[in-house]
This record gives C-alpha cells, sequence and structure tokens, in this order.
C-alpha cells in the first residue's frame, strides 16, 4: 500500500514592512495656501497625522507624522520635495501625551 502524502503548506506571503516616519515640512510661500497635506493623502495610501504646525505669510513649519508601507512612505516624501517643499526628519520628540 502506497503511502499517503501529506498535504504540503504554502508559505504565507511576508508581510510587507509597514513605517512611520516623523518629519519637519518647510513650505515656501508660494505653497503656503495649497492643500499639500491634503493631496498627498490623495495621491498615496498613507495615513498623514500633524504633529504641530506653525504658519505665518513667509513660510509654513508642519510636523508631519506618516504611517503606511515603507515604499509608500518612501514615494510620498520625494514626492513632497518635487513639490518644493523641505523634509527634514524629527530628531526629537513632538507633543507625546
Amino acid at each position: 500500500m502506497a503511502a499517503k502524502k501529506k498535504p504540503t503548506r504554502k508559505a504565507k506571503p511576508a508581510a510587507k514592512a509597514r513605517k512611520t516616519a516623523r518629519l519637519w515640512l518647510m513650505f515656501p510661500p508660494k505653497l503656503i495656501t495649497k492643500p499639500v497635506v491634503w493631496e498627498l493623502s490623495q495621491k498615496f495610501p498613507v495615513i498623514t497625522n500633524v504633529r504641530q504646525a506653525s504658519v505665518t505669510d513667509e513660510i509654513g513649519l508642519v510636523c508631519l507624522e506618516l504611517d503606511g508601507l515603507a515604499a509608500d512612505v518612501k514615494k510620498a516624501i520625494t514626492w513632497l520635495g518635487r513639490k518644493g517643499v523641505s523634509v527634514e526628519p524629527v530628531e526629537i520628540n513632538v507633543i507625546e501625551s
């Protein structure tokens, strides 16, 4: 009698790496009145969270948290730079409570 073969299990695909990036965004005067953060959230499957912001007629400074798949977060950051927004990583925690 032939031995029964055990059913083989298919390996589960590896979970895609998620990333949360905290960034300082500096908006030049020409972009201050534009809905750049909204546009970013429409173009890329990332979650945006404004942690802190200060806007004047001359400059907009925003601490933004981006959460999503690492590749999507990277694409979103690249897109911001191409729009003319200066992007820098947050070095210290902002409003942690």
